[in-house]
């Protein structure tokens, strides 16, 4: 039976107290790209963790370096539905490769048909669909996890430009310990270590979500002008919660 993650329970002001402490701990400077990875994926404080994945064009970087290090830790993937071939073959590629502790997370069947039918519902209302197909389904998923980690970095611009690396997510702990690389290191660490790249990366694609919502980017522009291209106020799906947030569900 999948219970609450022991991180919601903690009295008010602990959990932000735990996110400074570990800050204080585990970033060598302040000024400083590195997370001490090795070291925290072993503080008990963590509880019990896992590693949330688009699978898209710098998914591998995280995914080996987290798993190279604590080999059982669960990857999630959000199966949408609606994700390119491409990556469906690159997420099977990578489990097989890498030994991955996959999970494949997908959304309520019966909610996506009565609410999205034709699934056609990107067009209309974009915020609703990603509510359907990856808010609502993460939220199930995280439930009796206390930490996740991302594969997030500051240089893909928007709402990502001032992340930090430890932060409060809703009722978690959330570790993007990317936060801080640049585009050059993270292309050194893939080249160091020849990990295969997402396919529709030679095609342009920069930033690879769902099939409907992306496009290759032109020369110059940002990594991920390509997602929502035609919707300019949509920056990000909504899964990434403020430290107050709560996953609201329509009755």
């Amino acid at each position: 039976m999948v219970t609450e993650s022991n991180f919601a329970a903690w009295p008010e002001g602990a959990q932000d107290e735990l996110v400074q402490a570990l800050t204080d701990t585990y970033l060598e400077t302040r000024a400083s790209e590195d997370l001490d990875l090795g070291a925290i994926l072993k503080d008990e404080r963590l509880g019990r963790f896992a590693l949330l994945s688009s699978f898209g064009a710098e998914s591998v970087v995280m995914i080996h370096l987290v798993t190279s290090l604590a080999r059982e830790t669960p990857v999630l993937f959000l199966d949408t539905g609606q994700h390119f071939p491409e990556t469906l073959e690159y997420v099977e590629h990578l489990k097989s490769s890498l030994g991955l502790n996959l999970h494949i997370i997908k959304p309520n069947l019966d909610l996506t048909l009565s609410e999205d039918p034709e699934k056609t519902l990107h067009k209309s209302n974009p915020n609703q669909c990603c509510m359907l197909r990856k808010s609502l389904p993460l939220g199930d998923a995280l439930q009796g996890y206390d930490t996740w980690f991302t594969g997030r970095k500051r240089f893909h611009g928007g709402l990502r430009s001032f992340m930090p690396v430890i932060e409060r997510d809703g009722q978690h702990l959330k570790i993007n310990p990317l936060a801080r690389w640049s585009k050059r290191r993270v292309e050194a660490y893939f080249y160091e270590h020849d990990l295969p790249r997402h396919p529709l990366e030679r095609f342009g694609y920069a930033s690879i979500g769902c099939e409907p919502c992306t496009v290759p980017i032109e020369a110059g522009q940002d990594l991920r002008e390509g997602r929502w291209a035609d919707m300019p106020s949509k920056l990000e799906c909504g899964i990434h919660l403020g430290p107050d947030a709560t996953l609201i569900r329509e009755a």
